[in-house]
């Protein structure tokens, strides 16, 4: 929280105005710690130098998450190729993407300083470091479960990017039920839209709790908590915030399909419950 921009405006507002000029001052000091925060961390369109730290720990994190278990297996390269596809990399940048991927299987892959460089890069943008630990929970699920060793290295991730172990279980468990919710055995396509002509049948007792958890509620918890819930993850990744805080442009298309999924789980509880 920044407040120096309020108390140095409304010091020199109060010597030159008493009452009114310490008013005048604190509003302009608001306005300018209001700036300052919209300019930390990645501009909009971050620069070749922060897309390139963004895309190396993204691919070389998730390459050392993959070869933690031993042997990387054809699903998890298969994720890995996949989220290249959605970032639409082609050429040169695929080929850094690739070998980002490989140097992350290393037994001396430099985890931490990878992450703290990144950390850094991006000023500590809150929701944007749990995008990143987002995006590596692909990886981790990418056969059906986390083995130990790979919860290590997310705890690893979490612990650097600024997240406590409550919090990464939270996240863990959404990232499970949405992994359910979308591709679990009898939950049908992840392209299915919830309140759609298709979509109109009772859901399963299963499918439902998976709504639940991927906004992070419970059953029990009133349609008010729900609904606060709902808004508060979308505000976390709804695509044009990401964007304003840094999020690189070739992401975004996961921002949006993250975005929907979250809408999708919403449009299911808020039908079943009749909320308006």
């Amino acid at each position: 929280m920044r407040i120096w921009g309020k108390v140095l405006g409304a010091f020199f507002g109060f010597l030159l105005g008493n009452v009114f000029g310490l008013l005048i001052g604190l509003w302009i000091g608001h306005r300018f710690d209001t700036g300052m925060g919209l300019q930390s961390g990645f501009r909009r369109r971050p620069t070749e130098a922060q897309q390139a730290i963004f895309f190396h720990a993204t691919f070389s994190v998730m390459g050392h998450i993959a070869k933690a278990s031993g042997q990387v297996t054809e699903s998890e390269i298969r994720v890995a190729s996949d989220l290249m596809d959605r970032m639409r990399l082609t050429g040169e940048l695929r080929t850094r993407a690739q070998d980002s991927f490989r140097q992350g299987k290393a037994a001396d892959f430099p985890l931490r300083a990878t992450l703290a460089e990144f950390r850094d890069a991006c000023m500590g943008q809150r929701d944007i470091l749990r995008f990143f630990l987002e995006v590596q929970l692909q990886a981790a699920f990418a056969d059906g479960e986390v083995p130990q060793e790979e919860r290590h290295i997310l705890q690893v991730v979490a612990e650097e990017l600024g997240f406590s172990r409550f919090e990464l279980d939270r996240i863990l468990a959404m990232a499970e039920a949405q992994r359910n919710f979308f591709h679990g055995q009898g939950h049908g396509s992840g392209q299915q839209q919830w309140g759609g002509q298709q979509a109109r049948r009772e859901p399963s007792r299963d499918r439902l709790k998976d709504a639940y958890q991927l906004l992070g509620v419970n059953e029990g918890d009133s349609d008010q908590e729900v609904k606060k819930a709902y808004r508060k993850e979308m505000a976390k990744h709804h695509p044009d915030k990401l964007a304003a805080k840094g999020l690189p442009p070739e992401m975004m298309e996961m921002a949006k399909q993250k975005a929907q999924e979250i809408q999708s789980a919403w449009e299911m509880i808020r039908e079943v419950r009749g909320i308006r």
